[in-house]
């Protein structure tokens, strides 16, 4: 799997792509796209901003904090033992490097998953007050897997307080399981319950229900097992909802991403191959739904279960495989392939707007 800098692995659960989100699912649809783009300096014709600095990214998380815009993203196994890589901009625009999350990563992670070089597509969610940091650990063409949580007061690696602390485990994966844990996208619903989409490949998009403080699985916090215990007893847990299946081989869909708007739920989500420089076809599709459990239908009424998705951004000259979607202050983060620069990926920010049929829109 070429995935360049940023991944040098990647599960068949990423024949692909290698993810607030000031709080995945409400922000985006609350604020005008417009309205931020007077902010932003150097807006393209087709409305998104021109981008400069270090622009390097793979499943870009999106976040605000103050006034100042972060990114945190998949990481580099040969950079900082392939932590969650850090990016900030000022402005919106211009995008410097600003390190890692951590100079190694948690041993418990080496032990849950033999082999794991770099780690892959973080989420940033705010709640009263905490940073949850959700990320994943695989390796490539297993679903041997498992998505992880750190906290932290701040984004900012230039704050004195800035530490993420490891809480551990949220959801893992085996070969006896018919989904695979990675990509996390979390997302609040009106009745105050967090719930995490997920999922790539295998069995595509699945959900479970966390909870708040803790931000793990509902019905973990108290005594959630210890990962590092291999022995320990598992929880007895409920199947993950379904809320997305190509339902067929290799069932080519990953990067859930949840959004409400005017008390509709959209989830977004990122089809065929990534990470393959000027040969991927990623592109970004989505589907809505009146509950953020689904079930979920495209524009045309094709349940995502069976194939749907209305397709928002695909390959469109050198912009090649765009995905790996999060929203934040109306922005659309996501990475892309610059056939202009040999297929080199690329971070973008595209105005995420809604029409009259209150559809998402990308204009780039």
């Amino acid at each position: 799997m070429d995935r360049a800098l940023a991944r040098l692995s990647r599960p068949l659960a990423r024949l692909s792509r290698p993810l607030a989100r000031l709080r995945r699912g409400r922000a985006a649809g609350v604020l005008a796209a417009g309205a931020l783009l007077l902010a932003l300096a150097g807006c393209a014709g087709g409305g998104a901003p021109q981008l400069t600095g270090d622009l390097m990214t793979h499943d870009p998380a999106l976040a605000k904090q103050g006034d100042t815009w972060f990114v945190y993203s998949t990481g580099n196994a040969t950079v900082a033992n392939g932590n969650i890589q850090v990016r900030s901009s000022t402005d919106g625009t211009t995008w410097r490097y600003a390190g890692e999350v951590w100079d190694a990563k948690p041993e418990w992670l080496r032990e849950q998953v033999e082999g794991v070089t770099n780690l892959w597509a973080p989420e940033l969610v705010e709640h009263d007050g905490t940073w949850y940091l959700y990320y994943s650990a695989s390796t490539f063409g297993k679903n041997t897997s498992v998505i992880a949580l750190a906290t932290n007061t701040t984004l900012d690696p230039d704050d004195p307080a800035y530490e993420w602390v490891d809480q551990g485990p949220v959801i893992a994966s085996t070969p006896a399981d018919d989904f695979n844990a990675i990509d996390p996208g979390v997302a609040t619903d009106d009745d105050g319950t967090p719930w995490m989409a997920f999922g790539s490949f295998w069995s595509g998009i699945r959900m479970v229900e966390l909870e708040w403080p803790s931000g793990l699985r509902a019905g973990t916090a108290a005594g959630h097992p210890d990962a590092s215990e291999p022995d320990a007893e598992p929880l007895r847990l409920a199947e993950p909802l379904r809320l997305a299946d190509r339902g067929a081989p290799p069932n080519a869909i990953e990067a859930p991403y949840l959004v409400e708007h005017d008390g509709d739920w959209f989830l977004f989500v990122s089809r065929d191959s990534c990470c393959r420089a000027a040969e991927s076809t990623y592109k970004i599709a989505v589907g809505r739904a009146s509950d953020i459990t689904g079930p979920y239908v495209d524009r045309d009424g094709v349940p995502l279960l069976e194939d749907g998705g209305t397709i928002l951004a695909e390959t469109d000259g050198s912009r090649i495989g765009p995905g790996g979607q999060s929203v934040a202050d109306g922005m659309m983060a996501l990475h892309y392939y610059d056939g202009d620069l040999n297929g080199q990926f690329q971070l973008a920010l595209v105005p995420l707007e809604w029409d009259a049929d209150g559809w998402p829109v990308l204009r780039w």
